[in-house]
């Protein structure tokens, strides 16, 4: 078995074996969905699998207040496909493929089941768990990478400069910051702002998917290459499916560059805020007047 299906594996079987269920057998074929695609060939869709989900069941930001443009609102866009070489984003079935949603979830019980969370190193350098904030009805819901300095202090996601960027991507698109929902791939602070590491994205990363499929929004940005390779599996570089839309868990996802890039890349900004419009175009949302 190859390590990363292993750990997916032996987290999920951990938390049952806490919840005092099992054995458990494989007595079903997984079905075949992933998606291969030839040279030249249309990629419409990826549903993520929810793998991690069963897992989840038991168990960086740097910035400043750089105003953020407003182009005028283009035209209602329509959900785009995009052309991508053989196996793009594609990903083997998985042994969670066909797992369903954890009826009753919510938000409380989710944090609840994370405690006072010991699951991976990174818990031995926090201060506190960033869970997310937000509209438990939101129907955009931001994901970034992990939590910074600043959010590790006070516990919330971006709530440091790149969080007021943010902030102000969000009001530029004629919302409140209490009207999406916005959390992390990981909920702890990886050291010196690290990326999350492989187990420690595969240990966290379910409780997110719990937290997505309670809200059930209708749009999921993922800010930067962290939390859009999460989401859809794949190891591209977020410049190559940047701005197109992907099917995940009954919403649809698109992936952007993260606020803290912005900062370090002003230029960036009008490509981020192209991909805003196409968000706002599927919300039917008009951007905020001066």
């Amino acid at each position: 078995m190859e390590p990363g299906n292993r750990a997916r594996v032996e987290a999920w079987l951990r938390y049952g074996s806490d919840l005092g269920l099992g054995p458990y057998y494989r007595d079903r074929i997984v079905p075949e969905t992933a998606v291969m695609a030839a040279p030249g060939a249309a990629v419409e869709s990826l549903d993520q699998p929810s793998q991690a989900m069963a897992a989840a069941a038991g168990q960086t930001d740097a910035g400043s207040t750089l105003a953020f443009s407003q182009p005028p609102a283009s035209p209602a866009a329509s959900v785009s496909s995009r052309s991508a070489p053989a196996g793009s984003l594609a990903q083997e079935p998985s042994l969670f493929e066909a797992s369903d949603r954890i009826e009753g979830d919510t938000l409380d019980l989710i944090r609840e089941t994370i405690g006072d969370c010991t699951r991976c190193k990174l818990h031995k350098g926090r201060t506190n768990i960033v869970f997310g904030v937000g509209s438990m009805k939101a129907q955009l819901v931001f994901v970034g990478e992990g939590p910074g300095r600043d959010e590790d202090i006070k516990g919330e996601p971006f709530v440091g400069r790149a969080g007021k960027l943010l902030t102000q991507m969000i009001e530029a698109m004629g919302l409140r910051r209490e009207d999406v929902y916005i959390c992390n791939v990981v909920k702890c602070r990886p050291p010196e702002n690290r990326l999350p590491e492989k187990d420690e994205i595969t240990t966290c990363s379910p409780f997110l998917f719990r937290q997505i499929d309670v809200i059930r929004p209708k749009v999921i940005c993922c800010l930067g290459s962290c939390a859009s390779q999460t989401l859809l599996q794949t190891t591209q570089g977020i410049s190559r499916f940047r701005g197109e839309w992907f099917d995940f868990r009954g919403s649809k996802l698109i992936a952007t560059y993260h606020p803290a890039y912005l900062l370090r890349n002003p230029n960036a900004k009008g490509e981020v805020w192209k991909d805003l419009q196409k968000v706002m175009a599927v919300l039917g949302l008009q951007p905020k007047r001066k």
